[in-house]
């Protein structure tokens, strides 16, 4: 593989203006097929294999032309203090209000209050509920408008007035001026560890590049394969993550082999088929982590895993081959200036941080592993406390009208008011579909826990019937989740008395749903993930403990991120200092993520770091001054890489939407612990501890596996074939390549 990179480098650097403008033209005919492309499809939420999800597609079925997901407002009237909703003048306010809201565009109905019984016990409030014929995406201005006006009217009456529900719910912030901040910070990072504006600029100009080609092809396949813009979400973050890593990678190794006195074109030949091979491998196993998604079961994480795959498979080659190329149209401007001026030995100094470093923790291999590990088991122990779930409109900020809409809710009706559950009642094979309904409904409001059950609505043909029970428990309430598993337990009873079938749906049994499907899928996600990295990195570094000292590490930074999110967000130590302002169960879809997108990443920095040990261990030097080695060249070029990750992630945790913050300090979190606790620190310590049975492998097993000669050992020929530099002579074991 190296010999076949080497010679693709050498191509694309002396063919560079021919490979620029190809990719320009790749770029610009992804962007006009995606202008041109039909707009894709609302992909919508479902999620197969789960009760909530059979219950709603039910509801479909049973009721045409009553959208089971159209929008919905929840406008909740408060009285002004030491007043009653229902006096004159407020009732005459709220009328007029819920007769405006119903008049508007689109609405398919508006339930009055005081003809619905919709007023809370004190008198202080109500609540109208309005519903649309359409989704809350496909609102006109001019529905919104109706309902603001209606709104803006009962509060000019002298009423407090807020709406929940999804009409108007606010929507969390695009990440475009997170990116875009990522972006600037991630210039400032490079500009600092590369001392020059075009090898700083060149990283983010390709990472650029690659997510271009990959949203814009996302965006033309769209409506073809049903790919909606949320799938672009993960593609977008992760292209410009590793496009920025794959880049800096290949450039530092460019500079090394240019410090060493190699020509441009040998330099790029010799960075392509020594770091190319490494961002090969790298790229492979990011791509197992997100093709793995589709063990999950879920339709919308399979299409986002799949995507993001393949604007990984894009910075791979754009790696490989437009980065090349422009070392060739910058052969010199991408040197430090150091370098420019004695180019021969500035990029080759024997000693710097990274060698320090690693002879720090070489000496003192077991207390370093003991406080990495104790530290990280430590954070680690909240995820023992792990519950899921997906935190609603109590979660948003109390600026937010969806928040002031729900706490008045809950004060004025109790707190599971804003998380009923709907009962869907299939009376198809019953004698008396009617009776059988009030015999379900009778039981169902008996159970402990439930508050108050409404009336049974019919379908058309009146062999289908909903209801809504309320529980005591705020949605998110762990009784809310045992309550709903008992309604469940003990439908069999219900079901064989009355001949009917019902089964439990609603926002609040979806989400428990959700998080039950979340948490079964989680091992094996890991199981598949980490069994197929361990298998890849087998053949990369043809070492056993490696591997599995890898998957160990990766496992105990994930975990102790998540433990570090509960903390957090669930059990809400220092939440303030983030604006957190309530805390509740961690997002279903968190766990998923941290663990897909942290494997990626934290395995694209074992194999840039640990393949320059393997490199300097196959080509002479002893396993320790193979640790060193490799920190030597690769520590600050992985910690830079590390900070720029951070910063893009740490971005979203000034977001307003509890979730957009969860999954930005998560991030954040674990690739900080990842980066410089376990591959700076557990890293090294194992391998000097394990010494040459670091690279043991069962002669049998070398025999199987394929040779790839990651290390470039084909290549060692033509690098000592040039004269050393005099200051890596002064250390030549060290600088053995």
């Amino acid at each position: 593989m190296a010999t076949f990179l080497y010679r693709l480098g050498r191509l694309a650097f002396r063919q560079r203006w021919y490979v620029t403008v190809l990719w320009l033209a790749i770029l610009a005919c992804a962007g006009l097929s995606a202008v041109q492309a039909p707009a894709a499809p609302d992909e919508g939420a479902s999620m197969p294999g789960i009760e909530a999800q059979k219950a709603f597609d039910l509801m479909e079925q049973r009721f045409p032309g009553a959208r089971a997901d159209g929008a919905s407002a929840q406008v909740v009237f408060v009285a002004p203090d030491g007043q009653k909703i229902t006096a004159a003048d407020n009732r005459s306010a709220v009328d007029t209000a819920v007769g405006d809201m119903a008049q508007g565009p689109q609405v398919a109905g508006a339930v009055n209050p005081f003809t619905a019984k919709a007023v809370s016990e004190d008198g202080s409030t109500a609540y109208a509920t309005v519903t649309y014929k359409v989704k809350a995406d496909d609102l006109t201005d001019a529905g919104k408008r109706a309902l603001e006006d209606a709104v803006q009217q009962a509060r000019d009456a002298g009423l407090t007035v807020e709406v929940g529900g999804t009409a108007l719910a606010t929507q969390p912030a695009a990440g475009g001026s997170a990116e875009a901040i990522g972006v600037a910070i991630a210039a400032v990072v490079l500009l600092i560890t590369f001392g020059s504006l075009a090898a700083a600029g060149l990283p983010l100009l390709t990472a650029i590049v690659g997510v271009g080609i990959s949203i814009a092809s996302i965006m033309a396949l769209g409506s073809a394969l049903g790919l909606s813009m949320t799938t672009s979400t993960l593609a977008s973050m992760l292209g410009l993550a590793v496009g920025i890593d794959y880049a800096v990678f290949v450039i530092s190794r460019y500079r090394e082999e240019r410090g060493r006195g190699h020509a441009p074109q040998e330099a790029a030949g010799l960075a392509v088929g020594t770091a190319g091979s490494a961002v090969v491998f790298a790229g492979l196993t990011v791509i197992i982590a997100l093709a793995g998604l589709t063990v999950v079961g879920v339709p919308m994480l399979t299409k986002m895993g799949l995507a993001a795959a393949g604007a990984v498979a894009v910075a791979v080659v754009i790696a490989l081959t437009l980065v090349p190329a422009l070392l060739g149209v910058f052969p010199h401007a991408v040197m430090s200036r150091a370098a420019r001026k004695r180019p021969r030995s500035a990029e080759a100094g024997a000693h710097n941080g990274g060698t320090r470093w690693a002879r720090f923790v070489l000496r003192r291999p077991v207390p370093v592993l003991l406080v990495s590990v104790v530290g990280l088991g430590a954070l680690a122990i909240p995820a023992m406390d792990l519950q899921l779930g997906m935190p609603g409109d109590e979660a948003k900020p109390t600026s937010t009208t969806e928040r002031r809409a729900y706490d008045a809710l809950a004060e004025g009706f109790g707190p599971g008011f804003n998380g009923p559950l709907t009962i869907v009642v299939d009376a198809r094979r019953a004698d008396t579909p009617k009776a059988a309904v009030q015999t379900i409904a009778e039981k169902v409001g008996a159970t402990e826990g439930v508050v108050s059950v409404s009336p049974a609505r019919f379908n058309a043909t009146g062999d289908t019937a909903v209801f809504s029970a309320v529980p005591a428990t705020a949605p998110s309430a762990e009784k809310t989740k045992d309550l709903v598993h008992l309604i469940r337990t003990e439908r069999p009873a219900a079901e064989s008395a009355t001949g009917a079938t019902f089964e439990v749906t609603g926002t609040t049994a979806m989400n428990i749903d959700i998080a039950q499907k979340m948490q079964d899928a989680l091992i094996p996600y890991l199981a598949i993930v980490v069994g197929l990295a361990f298998v890849l990195l087998l053949v990369v570094f043809r070492s056993v403990l490696v591997p599995l000292k890898a998957a160990l590490g990766f496992l105990l930074s994930v975990l102790a991120a998540l433990g570090s999110v509960i903390a957090v967000f669930q059990w809400g130590w220092g939440a303030g200092l983030l604006g957190v302002e309530q805390t509740g169960p961690i997002m279903s879809l968190m766990p998923i993520f941290l663990v897909g997108i942290v494997f990626g990443l934290a395995m694209d920095y074992e194999v840039f770091l640990v393949a320059r040990m393997r490199e300097a261990y196959v080509h002479g030097d002893r396993p320790g001054q193979a640790v060193v080695t490799g920190f030597r060249y690769s520590a600050r070029v992985v910690a830079a890489a590390a900070l720029i990750m951070m910063a893009v992630f740490s971005g979203f945790v000034g977001a307003g939407e509890s979730m957009i913050k969860m999954i930005g300090f998560g991030l954040a979190t674990a690739v900080l612990l990842d980066a410089f606790v376990v591959r700076m620190a557990i890293v090294p310590a194992v391998l000097g501890l394990l010494g040459e049975r670091a690279w043991w492998l069962p002669r049998r097993l070398d025999k199987l596996l394929p040779h790839v000669d990651v290390e470039g050992e084909a290549l060692g020929r033509r690098a000592t074939a040039l004269p050393v530099p005099a200051a890596v002579g002064a250390d030549r074991e060290e600088a053995r390549i």
